[in-house]
C-alpha cells in the first residue's frame, strides 16, 4: 500500500495557537472526524479550543491514544525548538507522531533518534510513501466522485467530505480519499498527492482509489484547479487517475481573480464544466457533471439562494453550498447511478 495509514485515536497538538484559524488543521480533525479525538494539548499561552478533553500525554495514551498530531500551522510552517522536546516525551509514551508542516519530522535528529528508541513512526504527511507507480488508464470496478474547482481554495476539500459523511448517513458503501495534508490528518490515510513527482500523480491516484465492488463510492478529494496557471498539473494528474464517474464543480460566488495569480480572472464556469469534462473523459469516456457546490460565504442568505436557483436552472444539476442547505440533493442523484 503507498498510502499513509495513522492511527487512531489522536491526541491533538494545539501549541500556543491564538485561534482556530491558526489552528485550522486541529479544527478540520475535529470537526470530521470527532471519534477519532481522545482530547487536546495545549500550551498555556494557547487561546484556540477545541471543546475537547483536556490531557496530558500520559493520561491521553492511558485513554488510548495512538498518535500525537501536530494540528497548527506555525509561522514559516517550522516546528519550534521547545516543541522537540513535547513531540519526545510523546514517544516515550507509545504515541506516532503526525505533521502536516513543511519543515519534515525526519530531518530532526533527536526526533529520528527517539523514533528507533521507542519503535514509533514519524508522519510527514507532506511526504509520499512507499514506490511511485505511473498510471495506466485502465478501468477500475466500483464508483467515483471527484471534486474540481474554478480556482485554488473554493471547497473542494470540505464539499468532499460533507459529501462522504451524508452518504454514510444513508448507508451508503463509501470512503473518503484524502490527496492533501490536512485531508490525510483529518482521514488518517492518503496520498499527499501535490508532493507526488509528475509523471506518477496519476498512478498514485490509480493506487489510492483501487478496484473495488460495484455499489461502492471513492469520494477523491480533488486539488487546484484545470485553469490556474502554477497548479494545473496537479489537477490534470488526479482527473486522469481517479477515473472519475461524477465530477462535482466547486466555485466561490464573486470570486474574480485566480487565486495569487494577480491578471488571472476566474474562468466561467461553463467552461469550467467543459474542459474538466472533456479531459476526464481521456480515462473514462462516461464521466458526468453531478453537481455544482458554490462557497457563497460572500452573500447575504437571500442572495445565496437565488445564486443557487440560477445555477441549477442554468446547469440542470444539483446546486448546493454544502454550509448553507447541505449536498443532500447531490447525494440523492448519486444513489440513482
Amino acid at each position: 500500500m503507498n498510502t499513509l495509514e495513522l492511527q487512531a485515536p489522536y491526541l491533538i497538538f494545539l501549541g500556543d495557537a491564538e485561534d482556530l484559524l491558526m489552528a485550522k488543521v486541529a479544527k478540520g480533525i475535529a470537526h470530521w472526524r470527532p471519534e477519532k479525538c481522545v482530547a487536546q494539548l495545549r500550551l498555556k499561552e494557547a487561546k484556540a479550543d477545541l471543546g475537547l478533553p483536556e490531557m496530558s500525554i500520559a493520561a491521553a495514551a492511558e485513554a488510548g491514544a495512538k498518535t500525537f498530531v501536530l494540528g497548527l500551522a506555525p509561522i514559516g510552517g517550522n516546528l519550534p525548538k521547545e516543541w522537540i522536546s513535547i513531540l519526545i516525551e510523546a514517544m516515550e509514551a507509545g504515541l506516532d507522531i503526525a505533521s502536516g508542516l513543511h519543515m519534515k519530522l525526519a530531518d530532526i535528529p533527536e526526533l529520528v533518534d527517539t523514533a528507533l528508541r521507542t519503535g514509533q513512526t514519524l508522519f510527514d504527511v507532506r511526504v509520499p510513501k512507499g514506490e511511485m507507480v505511473c498510471g495506466t488508464g485502465l478501468p477500475r470496478s466500483g464508483k467515483r466522485l471527484l471534486s474540481v474547482g474554478t480556482d485554488c481554495c473554493v471547497g473542494k476539500m470540505f464539499t468532499t467530505l460533507a459529501i462522504h459523511k451524508e452518504m454514510e448517513k444513508r448507508g451508503i458503501n463509501a470512503t473518503f480519499r484524502a490527496t492533501g495534508q490536512t485531508g490525510i490528518l483529518i482521514e488518517g490515510n492518503g496520498v499527499p498527492i501535490d508532493a507526488v513527482v509528475s509523471d506518477f500523480i496519476a498512478g498514485m491516484v490509480e493506487t489510492l482509489s483501487p478496484d473495488n465492488v460495484e455499489n461502492h463510492w471513492d469520494i477523491i478529494e480533488g486539488q487546484g484547479s484545470l485553469f490556474h496557471p502554477a497548479y494545473a498539473g496537479v489537477s490534470l494528474g488526479l482527473l486522469h487517475g481517479a477515473q472519475a464517474d461524477v465530477l462535482i464543480i466547486c466555485h466561490e460566488a464573486g470570486r474574480i481573480q485566480m487565486d495569487s495569480m494577480e491578471g488571472y480572472v476566474v474562468p466561467d464556469i461553463n467552461k469550467v464544466i467543459e474542459v474538466n469534462l472533456a479531459m476526464g473523459a481521456v480515462t473514462n469516456p462516461n464521466i458526468r457533471l453531478g453537481g455544482i457546490s458554490l462557497n457563497t460565504v460572500n452573500l447575504s442568505h437571500e442572495e445565496a439562494l437565488r445564486e443557487i436557483a440560477h445555477l441549477e436552472e442554468k446547469f440542470g444539476v444539483p446546486v448546493v453550498d454544502p454550509v448553507r442547505t447541505g449536498v443532500a440533493s447531490i447525494v440523492d442523484q448519486l444513489e440513482n447511478l
